[in-house]
């Protein structure tokens, strides 16, 4: 399995058969280095509705003929958009033909606003642990510090955590480190940073001072194999 970081929030990974995008926030984002018009992708998995996560799901899904793997009110808003959805809600899990996916807790907020200004309830918002050649990664979306995440880290063998430390909107970078020693994954990638002045982090200093697993900093574009 190889895992790609493109910015913010957006991981690629690409397994044998398949190319997946998390959070696909390509055009109107400064840090990432992906071309909404040409990426391939058989697989979107979006944590939430916030735009700075859906992205440009609708018109990458379109072109691909891609599935929407969602929390289900928001799969259900892509569906009525004609694309091929799959919802699921937190704690549900699901075996595809690309891998396992299941929801976890998530503490933030999920609406989308379309062009129109219309705002969408987007559902519960979550995490996702994603499994697939043995291997399995944790995308925790944008969350708070919650002592659940013991449990994740007790009940799942995760070989990389993708952990927001922005700020602000989700949890900063102490508990981010807090959030890393319960998951107790390989590695730890610090992602939803520097993507707006308000989120400015150094991502550096953070995976430096990671103490339960190797904190890796991954630059726009930079990959890890699995």
């Amino acid at each position: 399995m190889k895992v790609s970081y493109h910015g913010h929030s957006v991981v690629k990974v690409e397994t044998g058969t398949h190319t997946i995008l998390i959070d696909p926030f390509i055009s109107g984002n400064p840090a990432c280095d992906l071309d909404e018009s040409t990426i391939k992708a058989d697989v979107i998995l979006l944590t939430h509705g916030h735009n700075d996560h859906v992205g440009d799901t609708l018109d990458i899904a379109k072109r691909n003929n891609a599935l929407v793997v969602a929390p289900n009110e928001l799969a259900d808003y892509f569906g009525s958009k004609g694309l091929k959805v799959h919802g699921m809600h937190i704690g549900g899990s699901y075996h595809f033909d690309f891998g396992r996916v299941k929801f976890t807790q998530a503490f933030h907020g999920s609406s989308y606003v379309e062009e129109s200004g219309t705002v969408i309830y987007g559902g519960m918002p979550g995490g996702i642990l994603y499994t697939a050649e043995g291997k399995t990664i944790y995308h925790l979306g944008d969350t708070a510090l919650f002592t659940d995440l013991k449990i994740y880290g007790e009940m799942n063998e995760i070989d990389a955590a993708f952990i927001p430390i922005g700020d602000n909107f989700t949890m900063g970078p102490d508990d981010a480190l807090v959030a890393a020693d319960w998951i107790n994954a390989k590695i730890v990638v610090p992602i939803h940073y520097n993507t707006f002045p308000v989120i400015k982090q150094d991502p550096y200093t953070f995976a430096s001072q990671v103490r339960t697993g190797e904190g890796r900093a991954m630059e726009i574009g930079d990959s890890i194999e699995l």
